[in-house]
């Protein structure tokens, strides 16, 4: 099954500004990574509750605009915060890219009781699955089957940490 799959995770150093680091994959369990790409933003929006988006959405952009055309994207976070349908950071980028976006949070989200619980690697503590532009149920079964034996997924893991140091892995 060939494709272009990606996995996005934005860091907020203390300094200020924002890192995206973006891990792109050539099969949707981020078995074989093809590339990395870091962005560094001098400066970002202020947080404000319930409207992340607006601080994550310019890096995320920034970080997509390196990479081409993906089949599908990870996000750090919950596609809609709600059974309702209020957007999360997940819904802005699905409307932003037109691509299809899971949601993989590490944390429940008061109100997201339709997120998707799923339990990794022996794991007690669940990862939240959400989802646009993919049924939320092959989202949780995508996410449950990737890469790495920990609760986290081995692509996950490494998003996060590029986020963090700037650095490329490759």
């Amino acid at each position: 099954m060939g494709g272009r799959y990606g996995a996005v995770d934005v860091y907020y150093p203390e300094a200020g500004g924002a890192t995206a680091a973006l891990v792109i994959a050539a099969d949707p369990a981020f078995t074989e990574v093809v590339g990395t790409h870091v962005v560094t933003l001098a400066e970002v929006a202020p947080y404000r509750p319930g409207a992340f988006y607006e601080r994550e959405l310019p890096a995320v952009r920034a970080v997509l605009a390196e990479a081409g055309p993906l089949d599908f994207l990870i996000v750090d976070g919950y596609v809609e915060l709600d059974p309702e349908g209020r957007p999360g950071l997940g819904a802005h980028a699905h409307a932003e890219f037109a691509v299809p976006v899971i949601g993989v949070a590490k944390s429940a989200f008061h109100g997201a009781t339709h997120a998707i619980e799923v339990r990794r690697g022996g794991a007690m503590r669940p990862l939240y699955v959400t989802a646009a532009g993919i049924a939320p149920a092959r989202a949780a079964e995508l996410v449950r089957g990737m890469a790495g034996e920990h609760r986290m997924p081995d692509a996950l893991r490494l998003v996060d940490r590029l986020s963090r140091t700037g650095k490329h892995s490759q």
